[in-house]
C-alpha cells in the first residue's frame, strides 16, 4: 500500500487527504499541519473546521504536527503549503524523504523572494541529497467540491513521463480525473496566474455584474494568460541557449539561436 504524505493542512492539502481515501487504489495517508493545536483539533474533530468545515476526514487519514511522523515510510510526498513557506518546509523535511519518493506540488503561486516556480523551489532543495521525481497538481477545482466528490479534472504535470503516470495511477477515482502532460512550465505559470483573474472575477460578482462581464473577463483573461505562458516559456527558451559573462555584462550567442530576442530583453537578462 502507497503512503501519501501530504504537507499543508489548509483547505486544498485538507481536500486531498479526502480526495486519495477515495482512490482507486487504497492508501495509507497522513496530513502534516504545521500548527500542533490545529492538528490536534483535526484528530479530534476528524474535520478541518478552520480551513475546511463541513468536510469529515475519513478515519483512514492520519492528522500529524510532526514531520518524521508524517514522512516516514511515504512514497509520494504533496506539497499544499503556501508558495512563501514551501522552500522552508522542504528542507525541513528532506532529512525525513525517501530518496525513491515521488514529489508533487499542488501550490498556485511562486516563491515572493526569488520568484521561482515550486518545481524549481523543490529542485535546488532536494537535488544536493539526490536526484528528485518531480510533478505539479493543478487546474480548475474548488476544495470544498472535491472534498465533498463533485466531478473534479485537474493535470498533473511531470518532465518524466513515466512517473506521470504512476501519479495518475495514485490519484485517479471515481470523480477526481487527472490529465498528464509534460508542460510543467506552462501549468505552473497559469496557476499562478489564474488566482489574479480569480480575484477579478470575484469583484465582478461582488459589483453585481452579470454574466456578460464575467464571461468577457474570463475569456480573454484566458488569451492574457496563453500569451505570457508563451512568452515566458520563449525568454525560458532563449536563456538556455545563450551563455551571459556575468563579469562584462555581455552575452555571447548559441550558434543554435534563430531569431535574437527584442532589445529591450536582451538588456534586461544581460543585467542579472
Amino acid at each position: 500500500m502507497t503512503k501519501i504524505a501530504i504537507l499543508g493542512a489548509g483547505s486544498w492539502g485538507t481536500a486531498l487527504s479526502v480526495v486519495f481515501s477515495r482512490t482507486r487504489k487504497p492508501h495509507e495517508i497522513s496530513l502534516w499541519a504545521r500548527n500542533p493545536e490545529l492538528a490536534d483539533a483535526i484528530r479530534r474533530d476528524r474535520e478541518n473546521k478552520m480551513y475546511l468545515p463541513g468536510s469529515k476526514l475519513p478515519e483512514s487519514v492520519h492528522v500529524h504536527s510532526q514531520l518524521q511522523a508524517a514522512l516516514t515510510g511515504a512514497q509520494v510526498i504533496l506539497g499544499a503549503m503556501p508558495s512563501a513557506h514551501a522552500r522552508a518546509v522542504y528542507t525541513s523535511a528532506l532529512p525525513c524523504a525517501a530518496a525513491s519518493a515521488s514529489f508533487v506540488s499542488a501550490t498556485k503561486g511562486l516563491e515572493p523572494a526569488t520568484h521561482l516556480r515550486m518545481s524549481e523551489v523543490i529542485a535546488q532543495v532536494v537535488s544536493p541529497k539526490f536526484a528528485p521525481r518531480i510533478a505539479v497538481l493543478s487546474g480548475p477545482s474548488f476544495a470544498a467540491e472535491a472534498a465533498r466528490g463533485e466531478p473534479t479534472a485537474v493535470v498533473l504535470a511531470s518532465q518524466d513521463a513515466a512517473v506521470a503516470a504512476e501519479l495518475q495511477e495514485e490519484f485517479a477515482g471515481p470523480s477526481f480525473r487527472l490529465y498528464t502532460n509534460d508542460d510543467v512550465l506552462g501549468v505552473e505559470l497559469s496557476g499562478a496566474m489564474k488566482n489574479v483573474m480569480a480575484i477579478a472575477a470575484g469583484v465582478c460578482q461582488g459589483l453585481g455584474l452579470g454574466s456578460n462581464p464575467l464571461a468577457a473577463l474570463i475569456t480573454r483573461g484566458l488569451a492574457e494568460m496563453t500569451r505570457s505562458a508563451g512568452t515566458v516559456t520563449w525568454a525560458w527558451s532563449w536563456a538556455r541557449a545563450v551563455r551571459f559573462r556575468r563579469s562584462s555584462r555581455t552575452c555571447e550567442w548559441s550558434p543554435k539561436a534563430c531569431t535574437p530576442p527584442s532589445r529591450y530583453w536582451l538588456w534586461h537578462v544581460s543585467r542579472k
